[in-house]
């Protein structure tokens, strides 16, 4: 645990903290503050929101095998609870400004493959034991052996990667990019190859806004752009009622409709917490069934949440020249931590979340921005109707601002050896383009052990690597492997 610096040590570059709740958090050492610190918390939340609504979308609209579906209700309430109370605990035990919630890719792997095998209890029962597998890797100091194991030049090009994919999904979001559905290519600009939308218009109109404040080094330019971009999206839909998109409505709000809600306040309703069943799957599907989900669960969180953190700790300027950041292995513990409460309360794995990259681009150092986060969250169970204010096309602009941050970050990779910059280019260009940043990093770890050790370079391979790049192989092969077993 860092402590501070004694008075004889004390420098110039090391300024004293102010008191104990600085010292605690760090905020003076990281060259913050706290009315920073709660901007950064503010905005993490505002570009965050959307998960309130997105997640029990995706997890109501999955039967499972007993034609049973999640109340969007109760998956609202459990997904603000749980994600408030991890991110809470994530600030407080690692005073980082990483926020959690329910994590997009497992979610969606829940809905569409795994329930249709099991019960809603039993698929998050599944959930929590990958947390607790996850925990277990990382209390024993596995999981940070193959933190460190990972090359720097893989380390950064996660970080590109990351804001590539976080631009990617704010282009798609918005409005900006869409599939063009069969043929080629296989996204396109807007609607027809234009920008055809009034939701689009306000995400290109607010990315701008939010753009020039920050090259102008406009203090909350990121909030000032949201708050902004919110408030004119308000005005918009009170005066053309443009509505919820759909087939019949091409022209509406993708997510959330911009509209002041007639009923400010709600009683959530907990009644899906502790509806989990860890035994029954093995019975219902089998043993190798019930391992190859478990495994896929465990690549996705695992992977998806290294990458996540190496690419917010670099963007925050917390690690060091090796890519390690403060309490690391707290920070792993944790992150495992969260899987298992997501699947305890039904809300699925709760991870980090990239979208915490925006509040670090509003100047959050620490963990005081996830106690803001955390808060609004807990709140947002009781305002539900509040937190569909924003629309995703609003927040989306933030993602894409925030996405250019990071990929700045490519400067730090020596691009000229080519044994590096293939597995580097993988890395960075498969998360986007698969929708994964798991799927990245294992493009990265298995071209770059094959490459380097075909290039004379094997001896500068960790061990840990090989292992971890052939987990990779058996992930991208699972379907395959999955079916022979079932045969």
């Amino acid at each position: 645990m860092s402590t501070a610096p004694s008075a004889e040590k004390t420098t110039e570059d090391e300024p004293q903290p102010q008191n104990g709740f600085d010292r605690f958090f760090e905020i003076t050492k990281r060259r913050s503050t706290v009315g920073t610190e709660v901007r950064g918390g503010i905005v993490t939340f505002v570009t965050m929101a959307y998960i309130v609504i997105l997640n029990p979308i995706i997890l109501s609209s999955g039967k499972d095998v007993a034609g049973h579906s999640l109340q969007f209700a109760q998956v609202s309430a459990v997904t603000a609870l749980t994600a408030g109370a991890m991110t809470i605990l994530f600030g407080l035990i690692t005073r980082l400004p990483f926020a959690f919630a329910a994590g997009l890719g497992i979610n969606s792997f829940l809905a569409v493959s795994v329930v249709g095998q099991l019960t809603w209890p039993e698929a998050m029962g599944l959930v929590l034991i990958n947390g607790v597998i996850i925990v277990i890797l990382a209390a024993t100091g596995l999981r940070r052996m193959i933190f460190n194991a990972v090359p720097l030049e893989l380390k950064t090009a996660i970080t590109v990667g990351i804001g590539l994919f976080i631009a990617f999904i704010g282009f798609v979001d918005g409005g900006f990019v869409t599939a063009t559905g069969v043929g080629s290519p296989p996204v396109g600009l807007g609607e027809s190859g234009s920008i055809a939308t009034v939701p689009t218009l306000l995400f290109v109109l607010t990315l701008i806004l939010t753009g020039v404040l920050m090259a102008r080094k406009v203090k909350a330019a990121l909030l000032i752009g949201l708050l902004s971009g919110t408030v004119v999206a308000i005005i918009v839909e009170a005066i053309w009622h443009l509505g919820s998109k759909s087939a019949k409505n091409p022209d509406g709000w993708s997510l959330a409709v911009p509209a002041l809600p007639s009923q400010w306040f709600s009683v959530p309703d907990l009644g899906l917490v502790g509806q989990v069943d860890v035994v029954s799957s093995w019975g219902r599907i089998g043993v190798l069934a019930c391992v190859m989900l478990i495994f896929t669960l465990v690549f996705t969180n695992f992977f998806d949440a290294m990458g996540t953190m190496t690419g917010l700790a670099r963007e925050a300027g917390l690690s060091d020249a090796k890519g390690d950041f403060p309490r690391l292995r707290s920070a792993l513990i944790v992150e495992g931590v969260g899987a298992v409460a997501g699947g305890a309360t039904s809300a699925s794995s709760n991870t980090v979340f990239i979208e915490s990259a925006s509040g670090i681009g509003e100047g959050a150092r620490t963990g005081v921005a996830n106690l803001v986060t955390g808060v609004l969250f807990l709140l947002a169970m009781f305002l539900t109707p509040l937190t569909s204010i924003v629309p995703s096309e609003i927040a989306s602009a933030a993602l894409v601002i925030v996405g250019a941050l990071m990929m700045s970050q490519i400067r730090h990779i020596d691009l000229t050896d080519l044994s590096a910059l293939i597995p580097v280019f993988l890395t960075i260009t498969v998360m986007p383009l698969t929708y994964s940043i798991a799927n990245g990093i294992g493009a990265g770890f298995i071209s770059w052990v094959i490459i380097r050790s075909l290039s004379g370079k094997a001896r500068q391979i960790s061990p840990l690597l090989w292992i971890v790049a052939a987990g990779f192989v058996i992930y991208f092969a699972r379907g395959p492997i999955e079916a022979l077993l079932g045969g």
